[in-house]
């Protein structure tokens, strides 16, 4: 698995089930941090606060290694553990879920709730639409003011990302490179400088990339 790309929520994500009169609502949202997570979850108590359990999971971090669950009331077990397990065969992180049930009056044992809580979230999993998060290396690229608009033109052309231009004494593009295309990054430049570019990297920025990139 790689640590400098990943799939994230492309936007909010739902479903609901039922099974025995209990109702199952699953809503999914993308988080940035544990903080954002747990606001989410309060949210979702608050916004239905006449049901009986609001059970959670969330997966964070480009490594996935952030992982929380709570059954919340329900039998250990058989809530978050089947709801974190969701998460993880998605392959998707930065993401919490709740669902919130509303008890039907018939009890339905820890299989049947197991089910019921894995099968809502793999309904608002299967809705779900995700974009691609990439750690991209940002390099600052000084060019006559002259030559500013081509080089930029050709740099986007060949797929470089341009994250800005600050204009000075010289033009300095600031450019954005994925892991995979960064050993190519100096061979691009020289090409479309003519050999007189001269690369100074500043760092690294965690980037979510458009549709259909």
């Amino acid at each position: 698995m790689s640590t400098h790309r990943y799939q994230v929520p492309a936007g909010p994500a739902a479903a609901e089930i039922e099974v025995k009169r209990s109702r199952f609502i699953a809503a999914l949202e993308p988080v940035a941090d544990e903080a954002a997570a747990r606001s989410f979850i309060d949210g979702r108590r608050k916004a239905h606060h006449g049901a009986r359990h609001h059970c959670s999971a969330f997966i964070l971090g480009a490594d996935r290694m952030t992982e929380r669950s709570n059954d919340d009331g329900e039998p250990a077990g058989t809530a978050g553990a089947p709801m974190l397990e969701a998460i993880r065969g998605s392959g998707v992180s930065d993401i919490v879920a709740v669902v919130t049930r509303y008890f039907g009056g018939t009890l339905l044992g820890a299989g049947g709730l197991s089910r019921a809580y894995g099968e809502s979230m793999s309904a608002a999993l299967a809705g779900m639409k995700t974009l691609v998060r990439e750690e991209f290396s940002l390099f600052e690229l000084p060019v006559d003011h002259a030559t500013a608009g081509r080089v930029e033109a050709e740099l986007r052309h060949r797929r470089v990302l341009v994250r800005g231009v600050a204009y000075g004494a010289r033009a300095v593009l600031r450019l954005a490179v994925g892991a995979e295309e960064l050993g190519s990054l100096e061979q691009i430049v020289a090409a479309v400088t003519t050999g007189d570019g001269e690369l100074t990297a500043v760092g690294t920025e965690w980037v979510t990339l458009p549709s259909g990139r």
